[in-house]
């Protein structure tokens, strides 16, 4: 893991932190399915699980990681057990 993408992980806030690992836990790497997940809570559609944070707060915070996930080629998801 490079210093970059260690600061980066260690600056997520509890929530992000734990985005990052139910992502990897309950769908399998997937942010698609995470999110498809999340708009069908908020559209009170069938759903997977229950956070306890907004969702829109919490779509906001995959955008985010998304994003740097993308600018650096990466899976964070890969990194947790690194921390």
């Amino acid at each position: 893991m490079t210093a970059d993408h260690r600061d980066f992980l260690q600056r997520l806030s509890r929530q992000e932190r734990t985005l990052l690992v139910l992502r990897e836990e309950l769908y399998e790497g997937s942010w698609k399915e995470m999110t498809v997940d999340l708009e069908a809570r908020l559209k009170k559609k069938p759903h997977l699980f229950e956070l306890s944070e907004t969702i829109e707060a919490d779509i906001l915070r995959i955008k985010k990681l998304i994003e740097y996930e993308n600018q650096h080629d990466i899976d964070l998801g890969e990194y947790l057990e690194d921390e």
